[in-house]
């Protein structure tokens, strides 16, 4: 396995060679690397990149399986709540 541009952390690199790792692990890592990705990056295209690379080899592995929902939900996480969503007299 190589380390891949739309990878830079190495996280979803790394979760592939965690042994005994579940899915709820995979998710929480998942999340960090979505939130870590630039504002230019797609992340549609990143997560199908890291499917056919990672993904392919380890087709039951959990984050293959957090990989795959995670297609369906491309949008960029935002924040929500916090001051200024509060309502202001």
């Amino acid at each position: 396995m190589q380390k891949l541009d739309c990878d830079p952390k190495g996280l979803i690199f790394e979760s592939y060679r965690i042994d005994g790792i579940v899915a709820s692990e995979c998710r929480s890592i998942f999340l960090d690397w979505a939130l870590s990705l630039p504002e230019d990056q797609d992340s549609a295209t990143a997560i199908q990149t890291l499917l056919t690379t990672y993904g392919a080899d380890h087709p039951t592995h959990p984050m293959t399986k957090v990989l795959e929902e995670g297609q369906g939900q491309t949008q960029r996480p935002r924040r929500r709540g916090g001051w200024r969503s509060r309502q202001r007299d």
